[in-house]
């Protein structure tokens, strides 16, 4: 049987050899230039982290990178991938607790690098770190008996509650920036535009709710943190659920 290549940007990603390598070692390698794109894309986001601006700081042309990347896309993924890194080790024989920790080691790998977040889901992890996540997050569930698919929907759902958890905690904080506000200054203004606005027949419970001066009080330093603790909760109780029913993805 003959032997399957490996598509040069899977190879290049799993940092394989790609072609016949002659003459002087090449001055630049793919780590070099994934690490200087996402050094690039922390201080500036996505749009630091051009072709010509990485160029410009391995002080080489632009086309010269083509060498160790197939294309723009191709080097996202290599970016996503290295920025990820390893997965954090579990340390609980538990799921629950397990789990937890693999979703906020991943919330953790989003603060460190927002632009993460910004990247489509184009597939199922391709790199050899985003695959450690996904076997990181399968061994959570080791002990569960699930079935493959649930154990894949469950670390499916997790990881996306994560992603969206930081994407609107960090689109929350950019408006209140933008408007020069802090969360209670901006709740307080939300709280008394709407009560002006509501009318108790058609809206009965949002006028309760303006009414009992939630949106008044000043909240915690925390906040922000207290709001993922309580949905992460509320997402690990759903898989408690799942798992303490035997549900499959058909079920």
């Amino acid at each position: 049987m003959a032997e399957r290549k490996v598509p040069d940007d899977l190879a290049r990603l799993w940092r394989l050899q790609v072609g016949t390598r002659l003459g002087r070692p090449a001055e630049l390698d793919v780590d070099k230039v994934v690490g200087t794109a996402v050094e690039l894309a922390d201080r500036a986001g996505l749009a630091g982290a051009t072709l010509p601006k990485i160029a410009a700081a391995l002080g080489v042309t632009p086309m010269s990178l083509y060498r160790y990347i197939g294309s723009k896309g191709e080097l996202t993924g290599l970016m996503a991938d290295a920025a990820f890194g390893p997965p954090p080790e579990a340390s609980q024989d538990q799921w629950r607790p397990a789990l937890r920790g693999w979703a906020r080691g991943q919330f953790t790998v989003f603060e460190r690098h927002p632009w993460l977040a910004q990247l489509p889901v184009s597939g199922p992890p391709r790199g050899p770190n985003a695959v450690g996540w996904m076997d990181a997050g399968l061994r959570a569930l080791r002990g569960t008996g699930a079935d493959w698919g649930t154990k894949i929907g469950v670390i499916t759902v997790v990881g996306g509650y994560v992603r969206q958890g930081f994407v609107l905690g960090s689109q929350l904080e950019a408006g209140r920036r933008a408007a020069d506000l802090d969360e209670p200054g901006a709740l307080r203004i939300y709280s008394r535009e709407l009560t002006e606005l509501i009318d108790p027949q058609r809206f009965p419970d949002i006028a309760e709710l303006l009414g009992a001066g939630v949106f008044e009080a000043v909240p915690a330093p925390d906040t922000a943190d207290e709001d993922f603790a309580f949905g992460l909760e509320l997402v690990l109780d759903g898989v408690a659920g799942a798992i303490g029913r035997g549900e499959g993805l058909g079920g």
